[in-house]
């Protein structure tokens, strides 16, 4: 056994990792580049990562089993309620949390908020700046000072979630936190989420960028049937499920213009991460209620919170 924190040749390690800050903070782009791969929807729009999206990153013999939880906000709506109640109940099951901080914005309302409901967690915690790239270095450390006097961090990173600066630096320290045991997944699975809930993801992140803030973000997409044909390729059928008839139109767009663009970056993406062809078909339809229907929670992997 060697000394310090090299692991022996043979001593896996393995435990969960929950990265949490505000929606926007750079969550899903932070999740992606500790993979190596897109297991996470990255979109401009706030609030898009609404399941606990669970990556899974290598370094050495540890695995690390990444919990990429909503944006923590104050929740407004169900929807909203679900979504923090999940980050929070991510973070108290990590065995190191990782609080992600947008260097711009420093420590706002949502960060005090955030540092306010960390205080009851016992894990060990790090501190992540983001979007190092584009602030001065002496605001990054006073950043880093205040945010240090308010919660004890065991270590501070300053890293850029896009272009993957300091990335590694952070992975190796999430590494080291991992306790010893067998690891949870096989060496070449990247996410624990179902392929049909990843394709739904792609599918709704490209509905974002297509239509950015023509459409509220409770538009929510659903895989109803997934069929692997003979010839190795899947039939996939999804639904896009919208609050209101006018979204709909929308979301159809001139001529069916905009869906069938929706369709092929969707198809392309989907096809690379099942590893095989895919023939996918686009249906829109208006359930107003959606945001109400305890179904539609269990399909994005969320408790429904009792009450209006």
């Amino acid at each position: 056994m060697s000394g310090g924190d090299e692991l022996a040749q043979d001593e896996t390690r393995c435990g969960f990792a929950a990265l949490v800050g505000a929606p926007n903070a750079g969550k899903s782009t932070l999740l992606n580049q500790l993979v190596g791969a897109k297991v996470s929807i990255v979109s401009r729009k706030a609030q898009t990562t609404r399941a606990l999206v669970r990556g899974i990153a290598i370094e050495g013999a540890a695995q690390i089993i990444l919990v990429d939880t909503p944006g923590i906000f104050t929740p407004k709506r169900r929807l909203d309620r679900a979504m923090v109640a999940s980050a929070l109940a991510g973070a108290a099951d990590a065995d190191v949390v990782a609080l992600l901080v947008d260097s711009r914005k420093g420590l706002d309302e949502e960060v005090e908020a955030i540092l306010t409901e960390l205080q009851q967690n016992k894990a060990p915690k790090l501190l992540v700046l983001n979007k190092i790239d584009l602030i001065a270095r002496e605001k990054l450390l006073a950043l880093a000072q205040a945010l240090n006097a308010r919660q004890k961090f065991d270590e501070t990173f300053m890293i850029s979630a896009l272009n993957g600066d300091g990335v590694a630096d952070l992975r190796k320290a999430l590494a080291r936190r991992m306790k010893p045991s067998p690891w949870l997944y096989p060496e070449d699975q990247l996410s624990d989420a179902p392929l049909r809930l990843l394709a739904a993801e792609i599918t709704r992140e490209k509905i974002y960028e297509r239509l950015h803030d023509e459409l509220p973000y409770q538009s929510t997409v659903e895989t109803e049937s997934w069929t692997n044909q003979k010839d190795g390729s899947a039939r996939i059928e999804q639904t896009i499920y919208v609050a209101r008839d006018s979204q709909k139109k929308i979301v159809i767009g001139e001529g069916g213009r905009t869906i069938k663009a929706i369709g092929q970056a969707a198809r392309k993406e989907i096809a690379e991460a099942a590893e095989q062809p895919v023939h996918l078909f686009l249906f829109v339809k208006v359930r107003e209620n959606w945001a109400d229907d305890p179904e539609r929670y269990r399909e994005m992997r969320l408790d429904f919170p009792k009450g209006d």
